[in-house]
């Protein structure tokens, strides 16, 4: 009979499997949201960068954020899920901090970044990521 799909599931390699599990859905959400702003911060900064160049960056860095966390994820084992809680932990305070900073300075922000408002053009969803993430991360450890 199959293993059910836990934290504690291990890959081929033997290291604990992230992405398995209801990690499958964090995998599918932080792809998502590596090619949604990615592509979005990429067309950005070639087409439209005078326009609002702190905004498209903070966007492209959102993504290489998203990307190194999808890594983590898919890669597994506790150097991966170490990086993973890093990243997730830089994500919550971009979003924080970004999200806070656009509703207190609105000028500064003359177009939408990934973390405007918290998210608010993505569901807020950049504000729970990060923190379904951690929790997922943590438990990761706890069952490793």
């Amino acid at each position: 009979m199959a293993e059910p799909a836990t934290s504690t599931t291990k890959d081929a390699g033997g290291r604990l499997s992230l992405g398995s599990g209801p990690g499958r859905l964090l995998v599918w959400l932080y792809g998502v949201f590596t090619v949604a702003a990615a592509s979005r911060a990429a067309f950005q900064l070639i087409a439209q960068y005078d326009r609002a160049p702190l905004s498209y960056i903070l966007s492209a860095v959102s993504a290489v954020v998203y990307a190194f966390i999808l890594f983590s994820l898919v890669r597994g084992g506790e150097a991966a899920r170490r990086v993973g809680l890093v990243c997730c932990c830089l994500e919550l305070l971009g979003v924080l901090g970004v999200g806070t900073w656009t509703l207190l300075e609105p000028s500064a922000f003359p177009d939408d970044t990934v973390w405007t408002g918290y998210g608010y053009g993505y569901l807020f969803i950049p504000v729970f990521l990060p923190v379904t993430g951690l929790l997922w991360l943590r438990r990761g450890r706890r069952a490793g």
